[in-house]
């Protein structure tokens, strides 16, 4: 029952190793968006991350000959630390399954903290399965990451230290979701204490397990999850999660990777700390909910729900995002192929800083050009693109054409005039040795590979643009080869970027 939740969050044993994080006050966001916001700071935690909490109020509530034993866990990273720290604080054993996918920083965190790894699997769903295999054969105890009462009350504490934290008008708490196991702790004690607050859970459009589920009225199982925040990458809520949510969790806001881009450099700019992408998964919704309802001066408050991010990602998530904020326009524009053209295409964009300008010559009458724009926000991108229209350019707007931010921005102009029956594709390669190697060799050499692009972009998977000469009566075979092939792919043959700059 919800009420019993009261006292099993009230009762947690979460500071043996936990701490009470501060609720900061976000002074540059809150003029910039014109609320109050405030920023709980979970990544502060010991392990930079919430998960601590339920893992060891989980662990420290099972009896002495079970912990002896040892316990094992699934986790793509933080639930993983939480579960080792926990364990070597109890003088237990503990062995966590970890995808192959994982970032190195998580995986040597949990040797650190005394967990033995076992890498397994592309994605959380097999490395969960290969340990619950371990718990079958060896007797150890599974510690699960979000569906379970006691991790739940575990998490649960942040939302009874954000009420005693904030004792004065609150409109709304954002929490990131995942398996759910936060937002159901957060949700079930702020809403019996404080129902007029809004509880709001934010996840990625491509992990949009909880969204979906609340719509439909019951547990959706995702076929296909991205993993660029790979802390909420669950291809479906817990069943006690999700029975919590559907009572006390008022809506799920969805949002794209290039927002949480902008939202871990805006929080970088408030609180100079770096967030991994599900850290600033939270105060991301915050952004879309206020500019979508249109809030002023309501009392807001975001988890920061952790910050074990690698090195190397971050030269993706700069990339981004400026392009999350809606701060620069990726326009396709095609200008006549004659002197002064683009001085007058130039003209027309005014005063605008020209982030990005690639062209190169194909036709004797045409040019397209691939260009970016410094802006302020989404009217003046309209704006521009408007103002080239009415000068008679075509121009096709960009911003939110994955395989053009990815790959065409590089490969502009690299047409190939003997290329014939080529189809291109937009490929992941999980980010370990061995993955383009398996590609090829499936392939054989059957087909001819005609344009391949990587770039590496710090994420737990590649990125791969490839196109491929492949003839009208074998394109029942190459079907077939795609869905053999065990990676995830997308057909950009018909995709106007493509048109445009390479066919």
């Amino acid at each position: 029952m919800p009420r019993n939740y009261i006292k099993k969050i009230l009762t947690a044993r979460v500071y043996d190793v936990a701490k009470e994080t501060p609720l900061e006050f976000a002074p540059t966001l809150s003029r910039r968006f014109g609320n109050r916001i405030w920023l709980k700071r979970e990544d502060q935690q010991p392990i930079f991350s919430f998960k601590v909490r339920g893992a060891y109020n989980k662990m420290i509530g099972l009896p002495r000959d079970t912990l002896k034993k040892g316990v094992v866990a699934a986790s793509a990273g933080n639930h993983a630390q939480g579960v080792a720290l926990a364990a070597t604080r109890l003088k237990a054993k503990s062995v966590i399954v970890m995808p192959l996918t994982t970032p190195r920083i998580k995986v040597d965190a949990v040797r650190a903290l005394g967990g033995k790894v076992i890498l397994k699997g592309d994605n959380y769903d097999e490395a969960y399965e290969h340990a619950r295999e371990i718990c079958e054969t060896r007797q150890l105890t599974f510690i699960h990451p979000y569906d379970d009462p006691d991790i739940i009350a575990g998490q649960g504490t942040i939302g009874f230290e954000i009420l005693k934290q904030h004792t004065g008008d609150l409109d709304a708490i954002f929490a990131p979701v995942g398996g759910g196991g936060l937002i159901a702790g957060i949700a079930v004690y702020v809403k019996q204490l404080r129902p007029d607050i809004k509880i709001i859970g934010v996840e990625p459009e491509d992990a949009n397990g909880m969204h979906r589920s609340l719509a439909a009225g019951k547990r959706v199982h995702l076929d296909h999850v991205g993993i660029f925040a790979d802390g909420v990458t669950v291809r479906a809520p817990g069943k006690e999660p999700f029975r919590l949510a559907k009572k006390f969790v008022d809506e799920v806001v969805v949002v794209s990777n290039d927002e949480i881009c902008a939202a871990i450099k805006d929080i970088f700019e408030d609180q100079r700390s770096v967030l991994e992408p599900a850290g600033a998964l939270a105060f991301a919704g915050l952004k879309r909910y206020v500019e979508r309802e249109r809030l002023k001066k309501a009392s807001l408050v975001a988890i920061a729900s952790g910050a074990n991010v690698n090195f190397d990602r971050l030269r993706h998530v700069s990339e981004r995002a400026e392009l999350g904020e809606r701060r620069e326009a990726i326009l396709a524009v095609t200008i006549p192929e004659r002197p002064g053209s683009f001085r007058k295409f130039c003209a027309v964009i005014g005063n605008h800083n020209v982030t990005e300008f690639n062209y190169r010559h194909a036709d004797p009458t045409k040019a397209h050009v691939f260009v970016g724009i410094q802006i302020s926000d989404a009217k003046e991108a309209r704006k521009i693109i408007s103002a080239l229209r009415r000068n008679g350019y075509e121009t096709l707007d960009m911003i939110d054409n994955e395989m053009a931010k990815l790959h065409i921005r590089h490969l502009v102009g690299g047409r190939a005039p003997n290329a014939m029956n080529e189809m291109l594709y937009r490929f992941e390669f999980p980010e370990r040795p061995g993955a383009l190697r398996n590609f090829l060799s499936k392939m054989g050499q059957t087909w001819n590979i005609s344009l391949f692009h990587y770039r590496n972009h710090g994420a737990d998977f590649g990125r791969v643009l490839v196109g491929m000469q492949v003839p009208p009566n074998e394109k029942k075979q190459f079907k077939e080869f795609l869905d053999n092939l065990g990676y995830e792919y997308a057909d950009e043959t018909d995709n106007p970027a493509y048109k445009l700059f390479l066919s």
